[in-house]
């Protein structure tokens, strides 16, 4: 019986068991990898109801159930890490009065580069946004995949490849054009 399926007495029941037994074990773990607390309730708050809405694993593991609730916990707390949230700087005081750039050349560069991604493979395509989009390792791109790790660097590889000499032949296009316009 699934947690979604389960009387909600049970359910209850098993969310009281979890936070009782675990949550201040995986609230001390996440707050000393993040030295902030408010994140690491937040995150802790997420697993705990990820076990919950996951209780079916949580019984069919042959882990400890701690054991999966910090290993969700540490996943959380790197991705919150490695996440665009926490790279955002705000702005100072000796800021403030400055004007804020353009942001159509930025607007350009993120429709040429979405033109070069969709002539690639979609193997291809699905490494590069892995492992630069998502700031994911080789090795957890390959378990992502499912696939061999030389199989995601040699994909990265020809993948940049492709892009590369596409630009080169864009560019080769342009440049006659550009010397016809001046």
């Amino acid at each position: 019986m699934t947690c979604a399926t389960a009387p909600a007495a049970h359910r209850e029941h098993l969310l009281e068991v979890l936070v009782a037994d675990h949550a201040k074990p995986l609230l001390a773990y996440v707050e000393r990898m993040l030295r902030d607390r408010h994140t690491a309730e937040d995150i802790v708050q997420e697993t705990l109801i990820r076990a919950w809405h996951h209780a079916d694993r949580l019984r069919a593991s042959e882990g400890s159930i701690r054991g999966w609730l910090l290993t969700v916990a540490r996943n959380l707390a790197i991705d919150r890490i490695r996440s665009a949230y926490s790279r955002h700087e705000s702005v100072g005081a000796e800021h403030q009065g400055l004007l804020q750039n353009d942001h159509a050349d930025t607007s350009a560069a993120s429709v040429d580069a979405l033109a070069l991604l969709r002539h690639l493979s979609h193997e291809h395509r699905e490494v590069l946004v892995h492992t630069y989009l998502q700031d994911r390792t080789v090795h957890e791109t390959a378990r992502i995949l499912g696939v061999p790790a030389g199989t995601v660097k040699s994909r990265q590889h020809y993948a940049l490849r492709q892009l590369r000499n596409r630009v080169r032949s864009r560019a080769a296009v342009e440049a006659p054009d550009r010397a016809a316009a001046a």
